[in-house]
């Protein structure tokens, strides 16, 4: 297996709203992720094996000095391979060539280890309101 990243790679939006769906367990949506992403994004990640998307990760701003990983998704027959990693690591390679200093993550408890031993985020006192 050889995977390919790149720095605001091109996408299907029908393979990233299925791979999208596969990671969060939810259904297509429908999502137009290219038109989301050149909107709201500084940049993103998308990890290619072969021709196939089998990884991406998103990475909306504040327009200054930071940025925020969103949406990180690694197919299931390559999740444990360092994919993920890997896509994190050029995302906040991205980030730094853009000018930010600094780069968030928000995660559910179970992500610790992946987010912070992985991918070297140091745990911070954040707040979070649900809408």
């Amino acid at each position: 297996m050889t995977i390919a990243y790149g720095w605001r790679a091109g996408f299907v939006n029908a393979e990233l709203d299925a791979l999208h769906a596969e990671g969060f367990g939810t259904g297509p949506l429908g999502t137009d992720w290219e038109a989301r992403v050149r909107r709201h994004s500084l940049g993103w990640v998308c990890a290619y094996d072969g021709d196939r998307l089998a990884g991406f990760v998103n990475v909306p701003w504040d327009g200054g000095e930071h940025a925020f990983v969103v949406d990180t998704v690694v197919a299931a027959d390559v999740r444990g391979a360092g994919v993920g990693t890997a896509l994190v690591a050029a995302a906040a390679d991205g980030a730094r060539r853009a000018g930010c200093r600094w780069l968030h993550v928000d995660f559910l408890p179970e992500l610790s280890s992946f987010y912070l031993r992985a991918c070297g985020f140091r745990p911070t006192a954040a707040g979070l309101l649900a809408l």
